[in-house]
């Protein structure tokens, strides 16, 4: 489901103030987005792979390195727009491209770094990898399984000048075939194991579920067997929640008992029965087409390709960041593909008026992009995939003053993340104030879509399905434990096929642990476990959404009045005085929050569920201690609504549908997803 108009200006009456910051971000974002990027008039310069920089930079006679071009920049008093077209090829980079304060443009004159029209322009972070053998060293040999003994190739990295290989349990190398990564040597190839036993039960007791603080597990099978010899096995597993996971080296395995041990220190939650790993980094397990294993002491990466290795291209992971920008103000970085960096592509601090726009940024370590401080900064109709943690990552915006940040992340396209960490590492994640998440399209990720944390937020027109794959206690969109976030409204959001690991089920907009004043308004799940949830807050509204299938649509309990009645004390309040809440700005912001402490706070009261529809699947899971709280305010529950065909393939309400009696509104589902403008000319699915 694609949306297939290009605007999205939002249609829900919000309170003053919250309308007021809505219009100074849209007014900000349309001027930057008109203003921008008119090529016409502009003092340009040009980059190429096969340029010099002793040149001029024209198009006859282009620099060589971004470097230069920026300093040409430098000497111009940029009384007009200016571009830097990079031609087309492959700029491996040795360093991180560096732009600060004194590289910035001019408001209506901007600094754009772009890719020549039709050209495709990579800035890489990693190194070529040639020069494969075969493998001949008899020990190795022996050490390999049978059948990928005349597949697997080995090159030496320290003879290629690359002896830094980072750690196996995070930031360290990788290797991507044809712009695909690869997979390090595992075992099982795909999916978990289970744990079978402890060594030491009973040492952990977390309100019933009994685990071992001791990292001394039983297995199944004489697989661990083989890697005996190996110099440096790991294991990746969920070994208590299935929503925290952690990498661990193997210290010993006993294949008498079929025992196996992690070296401390041992995961802070423990160990328990029925959880999941595999095992990693292990030469002995490199057996399918598409592995890889790299010996850190020798330098020698041993790799079977999935195709002929003349075929494709090798690279392996080198440099950390691709791009820096520090307090630079109206510049644009457009039509670029960033990729095999071993940490984040793009850092932007303490900018101003600067877009990523129309960018593929891919297989990278860590993040595509991550904006802290500065102000109305995006990331548009970008492509973003094979990350090793999150996608975009926004943090602006002041809430003492609740001082608006107005970032945006709008009609990106966000796939196949979190690959290397898999857990809390979202395809976008806002913090601070007053930020957006729009039309984005989310999803194949193994936990969350979308976090936040802070006040004022908007997300709205997302697509978002198939995500929380390999975790249950987990949300599409998530926050949690705070009374004093409030202010985001999440709205007209498509959120579908979300039901968690292995179909244990999951949540679609979790508010977790307290977390309040939120608004989930005129959104559509469709087939989501516990699709709206209120984990013991106060003050949220779900209202005028459309719940199909899903088990249940509604979810609210009374936790801090039961089970987490002890953060009540500690967490909130502390987090609560942190704040000026009883200040006049936040008075008049947020009424609800000046006489918490003495009204209940542990109670979810203010809770508002009004004119939603919710048709198959079951309706509500309400907490009996919660439900006294709440204001339940016609809802069409279990009747018909009268679609107007078989959901999926459409939501839209006949005329005669008993939901117009209720007074529900239209959804405008048709602006949902991505759209196409002057950077993104083609939208997957359409």
């Amino acid at each position: 489901m694609n949306a297939r108009v290009k605007s999205a200006k939002g249609r829900l009456p919000l309170s003053g103030e919250v309308w007021r910051r809505t219009v100074v971000t849209a007014v900000v974002l349309t001027s930057v987005s008109a203003t921008a990027f008119h090529p016409c008039g502009a003092a340009e310069f040009f980059v190429s792979p096969h340029g010099n920089d002793a040149q001029a930079g024209t198009r006859e006679e282009p620099f060589q390195t971004l470097e230069a071009a920026r300093d040409a920049v430098r000497r111009l008093d940029r009384s007009e727009e200016t571009i830097v077209w990079l031609r087309a090829g492959t700029y491996e980079r040795s360093a991180p491209f560096v732009l600060t304060a004194e590289d910035s443009g001019r408001p209506g004159n901007p600094v754009a770094y772009r890719a020549y029209p039709n050209e495709e322009v990579r800035l890489v972070g990693g190194r070529q990898v040639n020069r494969w053998q075969p493998v001949t060293d008899d020990a190795v040999l022996k050490g390999l399984a049978a059948e990928a003994r005349d597949k697997v190739l080995q090159a030496d990295l320290k003879a290629a000048g690359i002896r830094d290989y980072g750690e196996v349990k995070g930031g360290g190398l990788e290797l991507f075939f044809d712009d695909e990564p690869m997979t390090l040597a595992r075992w099982p190839n795909e999916g978990f194991v289970t744990i079978v036993g402890l060594v030491e039960p009973d040492t952990v007791d977390v309100r019933g579920t009994k685990g071992s603080k001791t990292g001394q597990f039983m297995y199944e099978g004489d697989r661990p067997s083989r890697w005996l010899q190996e110099k440096d096995a790991w294991v990746h597993g969920y070994w208590f929640w299935d929503w925290s996971d952690q990498r661990q080296k193997v210290e010993a395995i006993d294949p008498e008992k079929r025992i196996l041990s992690v070296m401390p220190p041992y995961h802070s939650y423990g160990y328990r029965i029925g959880q999941w790993f595999y095992g990693m980094n292990i030469l002995a397990e490199l057996d399918t087409p598409g592995e890889w294993y790299l010996d850190r002491q020798t330098g020698i990466l041993y790799f079977w390709p999935p195709k002929p290795i003349d075929e494709g291209r090798v690279v392996v992971s080198v440099l950390d960041t691709l791009v820096t920008l520090e307090g630079v103000s109206h510049v644009t970085v457009r039509g670029l593909t960033f990729e095999a960096a071993r940490g984040t592509a793009i850092m932007m601090r303490d900018c101003e008026h600067t877009l990523i726009a129309g960018c593929v940024l891919r297989n990278l370590g860590d993040r595509a992009v991550r904006i802290e401080g500065g102000a109305a900064n995006g990331v548009v109709a970008c492509d973003v995939y094979g990350t090793g943690n999150g996608g975009i990552s926004m943090s602006g915006g002041e809430r003492l003053s609740l001082t608006p940040g107005g970032h945006f992340a709008d009609n990106n396209h966000l796939h196949h993340y979190g690959r290397w960490n898999r857990m809390y590492t979202p395809a976008i994640s806002l913090d601070g104030v007053g930020n957006r998440a729009a039309h984005n399209l989310i999803h194949d990720a193994p936990h969350m879509a979308i976090s936040f944390g802070g006040n004022d937020h908007i997300m709205e027109f997302n697509e978002i399905h198939d995500v929380c794959l390999e975790s249950n206690d987990a949300g599409a969109i998530y926050a949690g434990r705070d009374w004093t976030m409030r202010g985001t409204v999440i709205r007209h959001n498509y959120l579908h096929d979300i039901t968690g690991f292995r179909g244990h089920g999951c949540v679609g907009v979790y508010l977790d642990d307290m977390f309040c004043g939120t608004q989930i308004y005129g959104n559509v799940f469709y087939r989501v476990t516990r699709a709206a949830f209120i984990g013991g807050g106060r003050d949220c509204s779900v209202e005028n959404n459309i719940f199909v299938d899903c088990r249940p649509a509604l979810h609210i309990d009374a936790r801090a009045m039961g089970w987490a009645s002890d953060s009540v004390e500690t967490t909130m309040m502390e987090r609560l005085k942190a704040m000026p809440y009883t200040s006049p700005l936040w008075r008049n912001r947020y009424p609800e929050l000046v006489g918490i402490v003495q009204d209940e706070p542990a109670a979810p009261k203010g809770n508002v569920v009004v004119r939603n529809v919710s048709w198959g699947g079951r309706w509500d899971e309400v907490e009996g201690k919660a439900r006294p709280y709440i204001t339940f305010t016609d809802n069409c529950v279990d009747v018909d609504p009268l679609f107007e065909g078989a959901p999926p393939a459409t939501f839209g309400l006949q005329e005669n549908s008993p939901a117009h009696k209720i007074g529900f509104k239209p959804i405008p589902f048709e602006k949902i997803g991505l759209y196409e403008d002057e950077y993104r000319t083609g939208v997957p699915g359409r």
